[in-house]
């Protein structure tokens, strides 16, 4: 019988078969029998032999009862003429007759079970298996290829931080059967790239998906090379974002370089990972399920697939993700759509029970996850995978948001084979990561408390000419509650309006307080400035120099500029295309 098949009876999970040994401190697999078996007759005893193994003879003071150790004491044994009791269907198993029994194991509840496998992917698995498990740790840690990552990150995740992990997958055709597609002399360009981020208390992230073909500015790479030197690769301009892989001997650090100048976001660590790692990765867990709005023939991808549900792995897989001029426009941002539902398939598949309770399934994650990933120098081991590991499977897959940078047909070309960031939309994303910003709402108390919030928007707005408000400067720049009042003055319409000086206290960010009755002023100078609920202060007015009630604007450390509004780092709607990776989608 397989390992997938051992202890399936009367609902036994795999999980709990693993035992820790109280002699030897190491955990063992114990298959449970499948009833109590009588006893094998033995050679006869005489009376004397049968009362004293039984524990029936005379003790000290004459009771006719054998002292046991305190603690230690066992029912005498049935005789061996009477069979077993028999239990009922669904009962608990007794111990053979004539064992000493020991205190029942407390069952473990089923979200125990599921975290002994989530933990630290295949570590407890590996440790449950004694000696034989060092040797099989050292197996898999000689399968990890680390690399340099020359000083381009962080230096490592931290558990007390959020995680920013930038995973690359190239197009190199490396391995058996991948010379078959497109250029096969590829240098390993970064063809599909995500900056994956984790809140900082892990109850949501954002998988930020970077086209290959965006314009961007490839900056100086220092490159350890192979005899211990450093070589410094110069870098590019205006170039498609790909070549910063694999291009003039670019390695993943350059890559990471490039998203850290293009985001303002630093990655911790990277994977990178090449087609093998689609087909084994899939093969290991049994295939993903994906779904098809249309039939699907694609003679480059080597794709065909009728319209409906399927479950994929190995080439199959591969030609799914690698497919583009069948689905959507045509284009890579098309084949990105894709790529987003085939990882979400993947996760589900991974958090679910049937991969999570299958210790043959996870023994072949581990195989495949050590060979077909290349990772930076603080990756370098099963431990530290471990940790990272046991962090991410904190996070619930339908908070996993996934989108892409915004961007826009290149301008300059006629023909449109790049594009370029869309500056609209592009800055509010990428602050929004940088900011540990949620794509999703995920506490059902922050969502009353934002709707709350949110309805001091809702309403009748007055005229701008009708706004009182009196500016002070409470953190922002010297100079800028005049610069705010010329521009409220000149272009917003609020001519009454006055410059009240600095504040008492400076704020973190700007704030608009307002008596009751002002709340109809106060919601258009809202709308003017692009102040959330949050920035709306319901509390008192002030006199101005004319002596009526006004509103008080108070400048914080957040302003950016005359006219400028402020709600971009912590705008939670931005206008971008997203999904969650709860959601089951269908390719176009």
């Amino acid at each position: 019988m397989d390992s997938q098949g051992r202890g399936r009876a009367d609902d036994i999970d795999p999980a709990d078969q693993w035992v820790l040994n109280p002699r030897t401190g190491e955990y063992e697999l114990r298959l449970s029998p499948s009833a109590p078996q009588p006893s094998v007759p033995g050679p006869r005893r005489s009376a004397r032999q049968r009362t004293a193994a039984d524990g029936t003879g005379a003790d000290a003071d004459g009771t006719g009862t054998a002292a046991a150790p305190r603690g230690n004491r066992a029912a005498p044994a049935p005789p061996r003429d009477v069979p077993p009791q028999r239990r009922r269907r669904g009962a608990p198993e007794e111990p053979p007759p004539g064992r000493r029994g020991r205190r029942p194991e407390k069952k473990k509840s089923k979200g125990r079970k599921v975290l002994l496998w989530t933990g630290g992917t295949m570590a407890f698995l590996i440790l449950g298996t004694a000696s034989a498990g060092y040797f099989y740790l050292e197996h898999l840690n000689g399968n990890i290829t680390a690399v340099s990552d020359d000083g381009a990150s962080t230096g490592g995740f931290q558990k007390d931080k959020a995680i920013n992990i930038l995973l690359i997958g190239t197009d190199k055709r490396t391995g058996a059967g991948n010379e078959s597609y497109g250029d096969a002399g590829s240098v390993g360009h970064a063809d599909t790239t995500i900056l994956l981020h984790v809140s900082k208390d892990r109850s949501n992230a954002t998988a930020l998906s970077i086209p290959r073909d965006l314009i961007v500015d490839v900056p100086d790479c220092p490159t350890e090379q192979e005899d211990g030197t450093t070589k410094v690769i110069p870098g590019t301009t205006g170039v498609r974002f790909n070549t910063s892989l694999g291009q003039d001997g670019r390695t993943p650090s350059c890559t990471v370089r490039t998203v850290t100048e293009l985001t303002g976001v630093q990655p911790d660590n990277f994977m990178v990972a090449d087609f093998n790692a689609v087909k084994t990765l899939t093969t290991a867990v049994g295939g993903v399920e994906v779904c098809l709005a249309k039939d699907i023939d694609d003679p480059d991808s080597h794709l065909k697939l009728s319209a409906g549900t399927h479950t994929i792995e190995g080439e199959q897989a591969l030609a799914f993700v690698r497919t583009r001029h069948s689905v959507g426009f045509g284009g890579d941002l098309s084949r990105i759509g894709l790529q987003q539902q085939f990882l979400s398939a993947l996760m589900r598949k991974l958090k679910s029970n049937d991969t999570l309770t299958s210790p043959s399934k996870m023994l072949k994650l581990a195989e495949a996850g050590t060979e077909a990933l290349t990772v930076d120098s603080q990756l370098d081991s099963i431990s530290k995978l471990k940790d990272l590991g046991l962090e991410l499977g904190k996070l619930n897959v339908k908070n996993l948001t996934f989108t892409t940078v915004p961007v826009i047909d290149n301008p300059e070309e006629t023909v449109k084979t790049t594009v370029v960031l869309n500056e609209s939309t592009a800055p509010d994303v990428f602050s929004m990561i940088q900011n540990d910003v949620s794509f999703t709402e995920v506490k059902q108390q922050k969502k009353k408390e934002k709707a709350a919030v949110a309805a001091r928007l809702k309403g009748t707005k007055a005229d701008a000419s009708e706004v009182r408000v009196r500016v002070l400067n409470g953190g922002a720049p010297s100079g800028s509650a005049q610069e705010e009042l010329t521009w409220l003055q000149t272009e917003a319409g609020v001519s009454k309006s006055e410059n009240g000086g600095n504040a008492e206290k400076e704020l973190g960010k700007t704030q608009l307080e307002y008596a009751p009755d002002q709340a109809d002023q106060a919601r258009r100078l809202a709308d003017l400035l692009g102040l959330s609920g949050s920035a709306m202060k319901p509390g008192e007015s002030v006199t101005n120099a004319q002596g009526l009630p006004t509103m008080t604007l108070t400048l914080g450390k957040d302003f950016k500029g005359a006219g400028v509004k402020l709600n971009a780092s912590s705008n939670t709607s931005v206008d971008v295309d997203k999904s969650t990776a709860d959601e089951v989608k269908c390719a176009e």
